[in-house]
């Protein structure tokens, strides 16, 4: 006899189907071997004393504040840890009971219909500006071409180019001057067709800028304000643009001063679901999420974004993540943006395991690369 010990991240179903389990005892087992760990705030205190007891009565468990037995204070803050299949079993269970229970019951079976996404995109980074922070992502003219064939070469499946810098004490630039910075490739990208060999995105929260690029053949419009324009919102739904919603506090001005976020999660999935409802309101049918990474956000922020990326999945809407280079590397580990390339990596492979669908990039060869090597893992 020997044994194997297998990974928790292995793909579950194909290792049940090899020792020859079943079809309808596949699903079962596999619903016992996932875990979910769900932090809950504010519950009822009398609820978290019912939703205790449940879940100790199938094997699953809720911890709780000291005192939450004797009710000592009005709510509480609890994390409940249970397998798929019991929280299969406490959606149900929980919709008859009191304090709030039903509205609970209803979250946790919105978490068992969240699925990760099975593919994912590189978008490729090209600035038609001088003041990027990343030098090497700084095209125009002739030489933004022939960066966009590289890129299209490399694999890139987007290509997000931008004519203002977003970059801490970044000079602001008027819409005109954007608009002029992006026309010469705006206009080879149209006279070529470029768009029939891959998607485009314009990175600007100008309708004027937005109207030119969808004119020429873009397809996604990527708004670090969210849509806070009207205007924007209707010149998406006009196109049938995809829309990036990215979260960020503040104005394009402040948006690199850190706010205070006491529950970052709670506070991104607030604001997703606000502007969601824009879009949905003028008619905007494909949507894509960003967290902001650096936006507005402390290290610690950023981190917790990306190590609990899956909590916006069950928002049903592709996951735009955008570490590149960024100075986030630089306070882990003190490196000029040239040199942390090894850094976004790392970030960007752990966002792609907690639900990633798009990587915002300077490196696409890189990428492309270290996405097949993970897709091989995954497969064995």
């Amino acid at each position: 006899m020997q044994l194997e010990l297998l990974s928790n991240e292995i793909e579950i179903n194909r290792y049940l189907k090899e020792i020859g389990v079943d079809g309808r005892g596949i699903g079962i087992l596999a619903s016992k071997a996932s875990t979910h760990i769900i932090y809950i705030r504010e519950l009822h205190v009398g609820a978290a004393n019912v939703l205790k007891q449940d879940a100790l009565s199938i094997g699953a468990d809720l911890a709780v504040p000291r005192g939450t037995v004797l009710a000592v204070t009005p709510q509480v803050d609890c994390i409940l840890i249970a397998t798929t299949k019991q929280l299969q079993i406490l959606g149900k269970k929980e919709l008859s009971q009191p304090f709030g229970l039903k509205e609970l019951a209803k979250k946790l079976q919105d978490i068992l219909r969240v699925k990760k996404p099975s593919n994912v995109e590189v978008m490729g980074v090209i600035n038609a500006n001088d003041d990027s922070f990343f030098p090497d992502s700084r095209f125009n003219g002739s030489r933004a071409v022939d960066a966009i064939e590289m890129m299209i070469e490399n694999r890139a499946d987007i290509i997000d180019i931008g004519g203002v810098s977003s970059a801490p004490n970044s000079s602001s630039v008027d819409k005109h001057e954007e608009f002029q910075r992006v026309k010469p490739i705006l206009d080879v990208i149209k006279t070529q067709r470029l768009y029939e060999r891959v998607k485009f995105s314009i990175d600007s929260y100008e309708p004027e800028v937005i109207s030119g690029a969808l004119e020429s053949g873009f397809k996604i419009v990527n708004d670090i304000t969210g849509l806070q324009n009207d205007e924007v919102c209707r010149l998406c739904a006009s196109y049938d643009a995809t829309a990036v919603i990215m979260h960020m506090q503040g104005t394009p001005l402040s948006m690199h001063d850190e706010f205070k976020h006491e529950h970052i999660l709670s506070d991104v999935y607030s604001f997703f679901q606000q502007r969601i409802a824009k879009a949905d309101s003028f008619a905007i049918k494909d949507i894509v999420l960003d967290v902001g990474i650096g936006f507005s956000k402390t290290l610690e922020n950023n981190l917790r974004l990306i190590k609990h990326l899956g909590h916006f999945l069950s928002l049903e809407k592709p996951l735009l993540i955008g570490t590149s280079r960024k100075s986030m590397i630089d306070k882990i580990s003190p490196s000029s943006p040239s040199n942390r390339l090894s850094g976004t990596l790392a970030l960007h492979l752990e966002a792609v395991k907690n639900g990633a669908s798009i990587l915002r990039v300077h490196d696409v060869y890189e990428h492309v690369q270290a996405l097949k090597i993970k897709n091989a893992l995954d497969g064995v």
